[in-house]
């Protein structure tokens, strides 16, 4: 859009000579660094295990919902007990993002465990809701502690995680698109390719010749 407007610009002034050259980039066959679903259910068994529920999570409702880190920082009890949250764009358009089920029973089960009643679900240490680096910066110890690469632990890899789950389990991209608050569903449609790791795995299992 800005190098149509300044090529316009430049025709207007008689410099055509000087018109931008369109770069057009060519996208990858394959989706990159999505952590892949073995090691998604390989690290919340591990989380839960050693009793790192508050991390359990933060994993799981990243990787079952759909939620940029952002929004997840935002959500509160009062959100899973309704079993949805809505969110309001700069728009005014309204992305409804579902807590599954399963999901909303088994955190209800831990905040009462908690005695946490209401307010925001993921607080740091100070009592503040706690920042996105922080979750970033604390996944990658997690990564390193489990023996998981960490290039794919970070939370928007678990926003690519449910929506690849998401489609293989589904096939409506339109709905996939609203859920993932894509304008969009060209964006969406990259969670059809596979990983570099799967599209190895489909060769080696299919090709015998």
């Amino acid at each position: 859009m800005r190098l149509r407007a300044i090529n316009c610009y430049l025709e207007s002034i008689g410099k055509e000579n000087l018109r931008l050259k369109f770069i057009r980039i060519q996208q990858k066959s394959f989706a990159e660094k999505v952590i892949s679903e073995a090691d998604y259910d390989y690290f919340k068994t591990r989380l839960k295990e050693e009793g790192e529920l508050y991390w359990y999570f933060i994993i799981r409702f990243l990787a079952a919902t759909g939620l940029r880190v952002n929004e997840l920082i935002r959500l509160k009890v009062e959100d899973v007990k309704t079993g949805h949250l809505d969110i309001y764009s700069k728009g005014g358009k309204v992305r409804r993002i579902y807590i599954p089920k399963l999901l909303q029973e088994e955190t209800l089960f831990w905040l009462g465990e908690k005695h946490q009643k209401s307010g925001f679900l993921f607080l740091n240490r100070y009592g503040s809701p706690i920042t996105s680096r922080g979750i970033s910066g604390q996944l990658k110890k997690y990564a390193v502690r489990y023996h998981i690469d960490p290039e794919v632990v970070y939370p928007h890899s678990f926003r690519h995680r449910f929506a690849k789950n998401f489609i293989e389990r589904s096939n409506d991209i339109a709905f996939l698109a609203d859920l993932m608050g894509h304008e969009n569903i060209e964006t969406t449609r990259v969670y059809l390719r596979k990983t570099g790791a799967e599209q190895k795995e489909l060769v080696d299992r299919i090709i015998d010749w």
